[in-house]
Order: C-alpha cells, then sequence, then structure tokens
C-alpha cells in the first residue's frame, strides 16, 4: 500500500518558520524599546548625580542611593498631594463612566429620535474648542476657583470615550436581547444593569482606565485653577514645583534643595507619579485581552 501524502508532512511543533520568527523578534524589539525608557528613568533615579551629570547611568544605576526619593519625602505635602491626586483620580473617573455610561446606552438605541444630531453635537466637540482664556473665565464666574469640582468637574466627559462606548453597545448588545427582556417586564436601567453593562466589560475597563490615567498625569488645570489653596494641589503639580526648585535651588518647606543637576530628582519623580498606574494596570489587563478577542473566530 502506497503511504499517503500527509505521512510525510512534518508536525507543526518541529516546522520552522521564517515568518514566525520574524514575527517575534519584532515584538521582542519593539517591547524591549518601550521598556528600555523606563528602565533608564528608574537607573537615574537611583544613581548618584555625579554619573548623571557625566551621561554615565544607562540601564544600570551607579553610586547606588536614595538622595533623590529621599527629598521627595522630606517634603511634607507630597503624601498629601498623593491622597488628593488619588480622590480626584478616583471622583473623576466615577463621574466620567457614569455620565459616559447614561448617554452612550440611549443614543446606541435606533428608536431615540434625533440621536444623530445629537451624536453629531457631541461629535463636533472633537475639532472645536472654547480655549484656555474662556475656560478659565467660565471656571471664575462658577466660583469654582481653588476647589476640588474645578479639576473633576471640567473634564469629565469625554465625547470621544463615549463614541467609543456607543460603538461597543451597537456591536456587543443585540437588540433581541433587550426586546427578549423587555416581553420579561425588565425595564431600561434592568436591562443597562444586567444585561448591557456586563456584555461590555472590557470596554468599560478600557474607558475607566483612559480616564483614570489622563487625570492623573495632567496638572495644567491645576496650575491654572489652584492658586490659594495649596491643600488641593495634585501630586503631579506638587513635584512639577518641586523640580522647578530644585532647579532654581529655592528653599522647601522642610529642607533646602541644591542639586547641581536636577535630573536625579526629575527621575525620581517620574518614577514615584507612575507607579500607583502601574500598580492599577495588571487589575485591568485581562479585560484588555477579552477585548481584543471579542471579534475572534470560535470552534
Amino acid at each position: 500500500m502506497k503511504p499517503s501524502v500527509s505521512s510525510y508532512v512534518v508536525p507543526r511543533r518541529w516546522r520552522f518558520d521564517i515568518w514566525d520568527v520574524l514575527i517575534r523578534i519584532v515584538l521582542l524589539v519593539t517591547s524591549l524599546l518601550c521598556l528600555f525608557p523606563f528602565v533608564h528613568i528608574i537607573a537615574k533615579s537611583l544613581s548618584d548625580n555625579a554619573y548623571v551629570v557625566a551621561n554615565k547611568v544607562f540601564l544600570i544605576p551607579k553610586g547606588f542611593n536614595f538622595e533623590a526619593y529621599g527629598k521627595i519625602f522630606a517634603d511634607s505635602s507630597i503624601i498629601r498631594s498623593l491622597y488628593v491626586s488619588i480622590v480626584i483620580t478616583v471622583l473623576f473617573t466615577l463621574l466620567g463612566m457614569i455620565v459616559t455610561i447614561c448617554a452612550a446606552y440611549p443614543l446606541s438605541r435606533k428608536d431615540l429620535k434625533g440621536r444623530t444630531l445629537i451624536t453629531f453635537i457631541f461629535m463636533v466637540t472633537l475639532y472645536f474648542g472654547g480655549g484656555m482664556i474662556p475656560d478659565y473665565l467660565l471656571i471664575h464666574n462658577l466660583h469654582m476657583l481653588d476647589t476640588i469640582w474645578s479639576l473633576i468637574l471640567p473634564g469629565a466627559f469625554s465625547a470621544f470615550n463615549l463614541l467609543i462606548f456607543k460603538s461597543a453597545i451597537a456591536s456587543s448588545v443585540p437588540e433581541s436581547l433587550e426586546e427578549s427582556a423587555r416581553i420579561d417586564g425588565a425595564g431600561a436601567y434592568r436591562i443597562l444593569y444586567s444585561i448591557v453593562l456586563p456584555l461590555t466589560k472590557p470596554t468599560l475597563a478600557t474607558l475607566a482606565l483612559f480616564y483614570a490615567v489622563g487625570r492623573w498625569n495632567a496638572y495644567g488645570d491645576a496650575l491654572f485653577y489652584i492658586k490659594q489653596n495649596v491643600e488641593l494641589r495634585p501630586l503631579q503639580l506638587k513635584l512639577y514645583y518641586l523640580v522647578v526648585q530644585a532647579s532654581e535651588s529655592f528653599q522647601l518647606e522642610i529642607t533646602t534643595v541644591s542639586l547641581t543637576n536636577p535630573e536625579v530628582l526629575k527621575a525620581a519623580c517620574v518614577v514615584f507619579a507612575t507607579l500607583p498606574i502601574l500598580v492599577v494596570y495588571p487589575f485591568i489587563q485581562k479585560y484588555f485581552v477579552q477585548g481584543v478577542m471579542l471579534g475572534a473566530v470560535k470552534e
């Protein structure tokens, strides 16, 4: 009996595919390119100032010390600013998600009259803005200067996130499922809570991360709106002032900073401000994986 052609086929795990190798190499190089800058910043923050001035620090700390971190924690208001940033970020994210969900769900339903016009009005705000001066005058006229609400309310809604969630609901939640729920007596809020939100968890996690990271990294609005009440300065703004004072050798609240080169302190500030987001990200990562797999073919 003549052996079949399939008997000569090499098993998949033993075959050498040049494209698989190239793809893995490209992914590895890309990952390292994304990782190296952060490793470099960590190395600078843990190095002696003399080595940083001489540009001898790359990926491994030299003259290992925690002097820069000590100068950060020496300012007693750093912990207070960290607490303020956490509170603002949590409130900002919760409010942004609530507003986005309440706006995107009705706009995703075809039985809403005028939804095309309303969506277009939201979309226009992505291309045109009032500008910095009108925004400041608005916050001033609303008596929100030097209040925590000036850092929460103005940016608590994103039209871009609204459009993303609207499309996610339209593609992930079939209308037949909602009709079945209505036949069983479920109302709009019950459908939203029990059907829409569970089916769009990956998108919700992604948008929540967008809101949180955007608020956590922002300090421009605090620079304009928080002038007198220094206790409301978020962490990013506090670290900004700390770096400026280190550069100009100004007097801090507790000690005097006299660094020849403030690059070490800047690196420590970057690491200190980035760690909270890095701690939160692993808990949301699985939802990103689910989001990528939503359109995959299932066997």
